[in-house]
């Protein structure tokens, strides 16, 4: 008789100290996944470990379970919203009603699912009958097995952050190196052009001026639209010798790539202005009837600040301009002119899934586009239910965890114009009021915490140490 498991399903993690998980059952992800945050290698490279924090409830973040395992692998893993990251691979028995078999399982940051974990087909045995009508078919667990569980407060200590930067000097550099300082931390502006890497399958280390840097518990990447490849790939690597990136690799290269940013969110079924995109000359004008007729926005596929950024007020003024990217073998689109905004858009800052600022930004008389390296100005406002929910779905779904959201409001309701991976925080600041550095560290000091013995962190702000 087969065993038979539902599209939802109680089960335990023996092994791991975990006697109640609520998982989804997916034959469509090849891999499982169990959520974990404050990932920490160690052990010598011949067999290394991995310890790792839990919160199995997801209605209960106070309940905290510190988990460790051999690690069998690290492998790139693609998630359903097409989001690829290196992670830790462990094997755990899983045990479900009368049954205990031993399955693969990668870590992964799961706090914004539903499931806290994820059985894949792989953990799925051929004599398994899995009935997508049906739920909680083994016998069912709760979260009372945890009752007893001593709740711990994140241990407050001196973390040790990279700000990778080519712009040390810039105003949101200063005021993240302040308020990481001002909280007891030791940061350290790193280069990112200056950065580079020794790639092995046994230990990834990231080298700077000569030497080998130390192991960093965090990472914030400010890494320039020009040097957007080389950064992702030094990210990646910091990524792989433990340490928590503020943002990952992937999510920066998605945010930055329009093209790709808009597929995302178009299949996430969020808000935006109609877009078109084609490699052909021989379909300027339909291109350009697919925006919606002109005015239209010409825009550069990897574009900053405004620049690269076009108003064309005419069919004519369009197909030139088109035509004139096309000379210069620019990849653009073409986007709808949302007119009834005036040349104003709503900046939101969104952190850890979070709004915690918001203004509007005016561009000044004669000028369409509000970027205040534009002239634009800036006010603060209190960002409507709407607003904030889009923003934050956007930003979740290009897997990021700090961003700046801006949106144009419709006749239909707002528009997702762009999710910013590394926002500035001068205009922000400056229009709410709000400490925006100081939430960045304290967000980071959520995400990493100790799970042993605090290491030294030495007060000394040189690289090459």
């Amino acid at each position: 008789m087969a065993f038979t498991l539902g599209w939802e399903e109680w089960l335990s993690l023996p092994g791991l100290g975990l006697p109640a998980i609520r998982a989804k059952v997916d034959t469509g992800a090849k891999t499982s996944a169990l959520h974990a945050t404050v990932i920490e290698p160690f052990g010598p490279a011949s067999k290394p470990q991995v310890r790792f924090l839990i919160q199995p409830d997801p209605e209960d973040p106070t309940l905290e379970i510190t988990c460790s395992a051999n690690v069998i692998d690290q492998r790139q893993v693609t998630s359903s919203n097409g989001q690829t990251e290196m992670r830790y691979v462990i094997e755990a028995d899983v045990e479900m009603g009368d049954r205990r078999w031993p399955i693969e399982v990668t870590l992964t940051n799961r706090e914004n699912m539903a499931y806290r974990m994820l059985l894949g087909r792989s953990a799925i045995s051929e004599d398994m009958l899995v009935d997508p009508n049906s739920s909680l078919v083994q016998p069912t667990l709760s979260f009372s097995a945890y009752k007893g569980t001593r709740r711990k407060r994140p241990v407050k200590r001196p973390l040790r952050i990279a700000l990778l930067s080519r712009e040390p000097g810039n105003y949101s550099n200063r005021r993240l190196v302040e308020a990481a300082e001002a909280r007891g931390h030791v940061i350290e502006v790193l280069d990112t052009n200056r950065c580079y890497m020794r790639i092995t399958s046994n230990m990834a280390e990231v080298h700077y001026d000569g030497k080998v840097l130390p192991r960093f518990d965090a990472v914030i990447p400010r890494i320039g639209a020009s040097v957007t490849a080389y950064g992702a790939a030094v990210l990646r690597q910091f990524a792989a010798t433990g340490a928590y990136c503020l943002n990952d690799a992937a999510g920066i290269v998605a945010s930055r790539d329009k093209l790709l940013a808009h597929q995302i969110l178009a299949q996430a079924r969020i808000p935006m202005p109609v877009t078109a995109f084609a490699n052909s000359p021989k379909v300027t004008r339909d291109l350009i009837n697919l925006a919606g007729e002109a005015p239209v926005v010409v825009k550069l596929q990897q574009s900053t600040q405004g620049r690269g950024v076009v108003l064309a007020e005419t069919r004519k003024a369009a197909e030139s301009l088109i035509d004139a990217f096309r000379g210069l073998e620019a990849n653009f689109l073409v986007q709808s002119f949302i007119k009834e905004a005036s040349g104003a858009d709503t900046r939101l800052l969104v952190i850890g899934n979070k709004v915690v600022g918001a203004m509007q930004r005016q561009a000044q008389e004669g000028e369409f586009r509000s970027n205040l390296h534009r002239g634009g100005q800036a006010l603060a406002i209190k960002a409507s239910k709407e607003q904030m929910s889009i923003a934050r779905k956007a930003t979740r779904q290009l897997g990021l965890a700090v961003a700046g959201v801006d949106l144009v409001d419709s006749a239909d309701g707002p528009l997702v114009l762009e999710v910013n991976s590394s926002p500035g925080l001068q205009g922000i600041e400056a229009a709410s009021g709000a400490d925006i550095a100081s939430l960045v560290i304290q967000h980071i000091e959520r995400h990493v915490r100790t799970l042993g013995p605090a290491r030294d962190v030495k007060a000394t702000r040189t690289p090459s140490e």
